[in-house]
């Protein structure tokens, strides 16, 4: 049974921070996960505060210095058509169109997307599990055809969101706040690897609260191109997906997920060469092969393994 909770809508980031700072107080953004693992008995709050009421949470704005600030309330739906993200990071709009239904793309924020909790069965079933406080991790020997093959261990669940894999290949920042202060940090470095913190996947900590995502104007533009393979042909989690940009300047990134506990840049030596051009296929397959190198599939994922090569494939004659 649902935990009763209060409601609480806030006016302004003051207010939100002060609320925040209390215990078994939680924030909202579209609520299209929240409200689900209170359901589900992972979350248990007293109050929840709804962020979107925060005057020009949801705005976007380009900045002095060519960089793009995204409030953290921006609608997924919203990102997916702006002619500003689609013209400029392709591979958001891209990752943004994606994301679940269209309903829950309408109602779910870009804060609230990089912040939602994995979908390991065992997890989300109050299985016992190191993540549910237990210390082991069923999923290695049970039910782990969607979880993770590289950066696994000592638990295996794959981050879910489509547009931190973007946003990882766009090296975006995400811009913290609290009432003990702001801070910013790089995408790369909000997520957190299970071996360094079970109880959540995020470096937040409790009363703050992500206000925006920094966008680079190095990042802008370019070649960009993000893709996603999933069980069903639409309306779905990614089994695998990928971000690959190649900037302005030659530099080429490339990000997947679907296959590690947060977005998984693959090694720059291989991102080096796909820069350099002029691959034929046969250097290409190598290229992909390399990439997934290190990969330790589970008993019934590796599969992933094809797809995820397949995927870097792709993107590389994209980005050629």
């Amino acid at each position: 049974m649902t935990s009763p909770f209060i409601y609480q809508r806030a006016a302004s980031v003051e207010e939100a921070l002060q609320r925040l700072a209390e215990p078994r107080t939680l924030p909202m953004g579209g609520g299209t996960d929240l409200l689900v693992t209170i359901d589900e008995g992972i979350y248990a709050p007293d109050v929840v505060v709804d962020l979107r009421g925060v005057p020009a949470s949801d705005g976007v704005e380009t900045r002095e210095d060519g960089s793009v600030r995204i409030g953290a309330s921006a609608r997924i739906e919203d990102l997916a058509n702006h002619p500003l993200i689609r013209e400029r990071y392709a591979a958001l709009a891209q990752a943004c169109s994606v994301v679940g239904t269209p309903a829950l793309r309408e109602m779910g924020t870009l804060g609230g997307n990089l912040c939602q909790r994995p979908r390991c069965w065992y997890f989300r079933r109050g299985i016992s599990c190191h993540k549910n406080g237990g210390n082991s991790c069923p999923a290695r020997d049970g039910e782990n055809q969607y979880l993770a093959i590289v950066d696994g261990g000592p638990c295996f669940i794959v981050h879910p969101s489509d547009p931190a894999v973007a946003l990882t290949a766009l090296e975006a920042q995400i811009e913290i706040r609290s009432r003990k202060g702001d801070r910013v940090i790089a995408i790369e470095d909000f997520y957190v690897l299970p071996r360094e913190r079970l109880d959540h996947e995020t470096i937040l900590r409790p009363g703050e609260v992500v206000t925006a995502i920094l966008l680079p104007a190095a990042a802008s533009a370019g070649i960009q191109r993000y893709r996603k393979l999933m069980q069903r042909e639409a309306w779905d989690f990614a089994l695998v997906s990928i971000a690959g940009c190649r900037r302005a300047n030659g530099d080429v990134r490339i990000v997947l997920g679907g296959v590690a506990p947060r977005p998984w840049r693959v090694n720059s030596s291989v991102e080096e060469d796909v820069s350099s051009g002029g691959l034929d296929e046969e250097a290409i397959a190598t290229l992909a092969e390399r990439a997934l190198y290190d990969a330790e599939p589970l008993s019934k994922n590796g599969y992933k393994i094809g797809l995820a090569q397949a995927l870097i494939r792709d993107v590389i004659r994209d980005l050629g």
